[in-house]
């Protein structure tokens, strides 16, 4: 049986990963969203965030591994939006080191266009990805959501939300658009918020 990583985040990235072409397929802000919505939604779904006036707050002490509860404990109520658009780089830094150290994936320095420096991750067992896969597909399908484990539900919350092809392609969005739905309200609040920042990004740049 293959191992995956037991933490939310950490599947997400994994999740981002392109196994045909052999890189990430989303970086930058983006990834930043949906890797910082995944550690939300994991503290939501544990009991250790809740939620009051649609604004997340601590809720059951426990582990803080990204150390969101004790930012957010100590600030004034904020949207469920301003978290996941906060610190979005350093998640991505913190995740992709925690998978370093865990011996899931290689990252070495590379320049892209020959010009600007960059970093070239490589899963080191495309398994762990492919198994992701099919946990997060297998909860789009079959039985119903209530039964489907929580952390696979999350997984296409997240996936649709932050627009992950390598989960859900745009086709599959539409096909599968009510389970998705579902899917995203066993999830938690996290979700549906980076669907918003991502609008409203658009919104800015077209206007």
């Amino acid at each position: 049986m293959v191992q995956v990583p037991e933490s939310l985040p950490a599947r997400m990235y994994l999740l981002s990963y392109d196994l045909n072409k052999h890189r990430m397929a989303v970086k930058g802000g983006r990834l930043g969203y949906v890797l910082r919505a995944a550690a939300l939604t994991e503290l939501y779904l544990d009991g250790r965030l809740t939620e009051e006036r649609r604004r997340p707050r601590p809720g059951t002490p426990g582990d803080d591994p990204y150390g969101l509860l004790a930012r957010i404990a100590a600030s004034r109520p904020r949207s469920w939006q301003y978290w996941v658009r906060k610190d979005g780089r350093a998640m991505v830094r913190a995740v992709r080191d925690e998978l370093v150290q865990g011996g899931w994936i290689r990252v070495q320095p590379s320049r892209m266009f020959g010009i600007f420096p960059s970093q070239q991750v490589t899963v080191k067992d495309p398994r762990v990805v492919k198994t992701l896969w099919g946990g997060a597909s297998s909860a789009l399908r079959g039985k119903p959501v209530a039964h489907v484990n929580s952390y696979d539900a999350a997984a296409v919350a997240l996936a649709a939300a932050g627009e992950l092809k390598t989960v859900l392609p745009r086709p599959d969005r539409r096909r599968h658009k009510r389970r998705i739905a579902e899917l995203t309200a066993r999830s938690g609040p996290a979700a549906p918020a980076v669907r918003k920042v991502l609008s409203a990004e658009r919104a800015a740049a077209a206007g």
